[in-house]
């Protein structure tokens, strides 16, 4: 689209240009060029043209998330006009009371990847749910140009008629293939290591994976615990039909029951007017993954509970109990039996999940596996990064001497950030291994002389400086970085502007780190 504005501003200022001329050699000159012009412009494609005539909403933001263009199609469909979304940025007109909520935008705005979401929009009164699919523009160095955003309203696929049944029934084969393959392909590629405790692992695998019994997976943070329950899944009879991941963390405690399972039309105030189905239904035959289970809300855990044992529930404003045939996983980093013992976890939630217990080792003690590690994250990162890299063995055997509190996703984000610092040379210098993750180096043995006198005593050495792991100190910065932003913004709104990232992000952060922020005024 840009090179046919570029064409016709070039042309316009030919036309000023011949209207000053009064050579008649460079007045043709003049209108030769634009004659060229013109029969380059009439060849091509006017692909704003082209947007504006698609039934397709249409809407573009720059890198910052300000709406630069809306086709037609997008008013007509959700009666939004250029006016309420032009030059505004995308975060101010989501949310609840705006315009809508959802969409792809955002996603594509903070991973910089294309997206395919749901939004439903409030311009029409009624609300009015669509797909949308997130597109990012990139420049030549690979960073964010623009996004579009293309979208259509679900009510369109009744356009289908006699076909849609056989529309419903295709997607839903889809799914199934489509989640089966993606598993495969992660845990085949993830599944790394061949020693100690997590051989004994993979042999319990071997042995549960068949059934359906419930399983509870216990690890630090990054120890790979979804790895372990995707390998279960992989193994399992299970393995074709759906595979439904929920994190009891990210979703907010009032809207954890509506999402979990499902609600009637009409059961409260803002809800879509058809109603809506839950995780649990979409998982119903297959299995459903609780990430971060220690932190459901404990009014939830009682209808969880219910759910687990009966295999039905009930929506939120309905009166007749759905059964269901899952499959449960859940996976947490907490210590579930003293949460118990505090009365924040219910202890028969707990012995219903706990019928296999996986408790997944951190990092440091499994050394065995650690150069086998190192080489998956080489290959992969190579291959994404078009360069060699090869560590020596004293890198190896010093990265070993540091205690990975961040397990395999920080060795993962180590790994990453040492490809990219070899700037293409296939290595990193040791300094750099040193100043990134701060190991004490260890003593080193002097030889004694025979018959020697007494050393002088010598001072007492100074002690030495107190080493920082690489997470806490990213975890520190991260901290200090938030309170002096959130100190200087008039609210979260426009924090999220200056650090651009979303507000949900921000809030996230808040509760992570404990940064008093909750009895501010926004």
């Amino acid at each position: 689209m840009d090179q046919y504005l570029a064409i016709r501003e070039v042309r316009a200022l030919l036309k000023d240009a011949m209207d000053q001329v009064r050579q008649p050699e460079l007045l043709t000159q003049l209108q030769e060029i634009d004659s060229r012009l013109e029969a380059f412009h009439n060849k091509g494609i006017d692909f704003k043209e082209v947007v504006d005539c698609l039934d397709d909403s249409v809407l573009i933001t720059d890198a910052a998330g300000v709406v630069l263009y809306i086709n037609p199609a997008y008013t007509r469909n959700t009666g939004i006009t250029g006016q309420d979304v032009l030059d505004r940025d995308i975060h101010t007109l989501i949310g609840e009371d705006k315009l809508f909520t959802g969409g792809a935008v955002t996603s594509v705005l903070e991973s910089g990847k294309s997206a395919f979401r749901l939004s439903t929009t409030y311009k029409t009164g009624e609300p009015l749910v669509g797909y949308v699919m997130g597109t990012p523009i990139l420049n030549a160095d690979g960073s964010l140009r623009q996004v579009v955003a293309c979208s259509r309203p679900i009510v369109s696929l009744n356009y289908l008629q006699e076909d849609f049944e056989a529309f419903v029934k295709e997607v839903a084969s889809l799914r199934s293939k489509y989640i089966s393959k993606d598993s495969d392909q992660h845990l085949s590629d993830s599944m790394v290591g061949k020693y100690g405790s997590l051989q004994s692992i993979n042999t319990l695998i071997h042995h549960i994976a068949p059934t359906d019994a419930s399983v509870l997976i216990t690890g630090e943070s990054g120890v790979g615990k979804e790895v372990v329950a995707d390998e279960i899944y992989r193994r399992s009879q299970r393995q074709n039909k759906p595979y439904v991941k929920i994190n009891c963390a990210s979703i907010p405690g009032h809207l954890l029951e509506s999402e979990l399972f499902g609600y009637e039309k009409g059961a409260f105030t803002g809800a879509n007017a058809k109603g809506k189905i839950g995780l649990f239904e979409y998982a119903n035959h297959g299995t459903l993954l609780l990430d971060e289970i220690g932190d459901m809300p404990i009014d939830l855990q009682v209808k969880l509970l219910r759910a687990i044992q009966s295999q039905q529930i009930t929506r939120i404003g309905g009166t007749t109990p759905i059964q269901l045939d899952i499959r449960f996983l859940a996976l947490t980093n907490s210590d579930l039996k003293k949460k118990v013992s505090e009365g924040t976890f219910r202890q028969d939630l707990y012995y219903r999940l706990n019928v296999i217990p996986i408790s997944v080792p951190p990092l440091r003690q499994r050394l065995e596996d650690f150069e086998a590690l190192c080489d998956h994250f080489i290959q992969r990162f190579t291959k994404k990064y078009d360069r060699a890299f090869t560590l020596t063995q004293w890198q190896l055997d010093y990265m070993k001497r540091y205690s990975w509190p961040g397990n395999i996703r920080e060795l993962e984000n180590v790994m990453e950030y040492l490809i990219l610092c070899s700037s293409g040379i296939g290595r990193i210098e040791d300094d750099v291994l040193r100043g990134l993750l701060n190991v004490p180096e260890e003593p080193v043995a002097e030889a004694v002389q025979p018959e020697s006198p007494p050393p002088a005593p010598e001072p007492e050495p100074e002690a030495p400086p107190e080493t920082q792991d690489f997470s806490t100190a990213v975890a520190q910065f991260e901290k200090q970085l938030l309170e002096q932003v959130l100190k200087d913004s008039a609210n979260l709104r426009d924090a999220s502007r200056k650090l651009n990232i979303n507000a949900s992000t921000i809030c996230r952060k808040i509760k992570q780190y404990g940064i008093d922020y909750e009895n501010r005024r926004s």
